[in-house]
């Protein structure tokens, strides 16, 4: 049986949750949701299409697709703010909403600094300071937070440890 709308049992795949979660909001008549949605989707479909041969994009695969689409709509938001584009900003701002709620939550800069604090006496330990442990470093501390934290956060905190 089908799930009933705003249940969404069933769903195997951060995929299918967006296509369940299209489905649900063409019932709803969110005009703004379903085309931001439908929009992920294609981001989505585009990543799995666009190298030598067709792959299924993993969960985590299709966050970072969000990822990517989410600072997009940051950029563009910022940009058309600047310009004095307040119409164009606010909708940037909108998808940037409807894109959040599917992204995990975000690590604190806080958590991230211990994590990359402990990270840099790891490779010290390990022998490795300065510049040259910094490829290292940050490697490790992607590993460790995953998709909860911008791999630009990550390299600026710890190229600024590193001095």
């Amino acid at each position: 049986m089908p799930p009933k709308s705003g249940q969404n049992r069933g769903v195997t795949t951060f995929k299918d949750r967006i296509k369940a979660d299209i489905t649900e909001a063409m019932r709803a008549r969110e005009e703004a949701k379903l085309s931001t949605l439908r929009m992920v989707l294609s981001a989505i479909q585009n990543a799995e299409v666009a190298g030598d041969e067709a792959i299924v994009l993993t969960d985590d695969q299709a966050i970072k697709v969000l990822q990517s689409e989410a600072k997009k709509r940051a950029e563009s938001a910022q940009i058309y703010a600047d310009a004095g584009r307040t119409e164009a900003a606010a909708k940037e701002r909108a998808e940037l909403l409807v894109i959040e709620a599917y992204l995990p939550a975000a690590m604190s800069d806080d958590e991230v600094a211990a994590i990359v604090a402990d990270e840099i006496a790891k490779a010290a330990a390990a022998g490795q300071t300065g510049g040259k442990a910094m490829g290292a470093v940050v490697k490790a501390v992607r590993d460790r937070v995953g998709s909860g934290a911008d791999g630009g956060k990550i390299a600026a905190l710890v190229k600024g440890a590193l001095g």
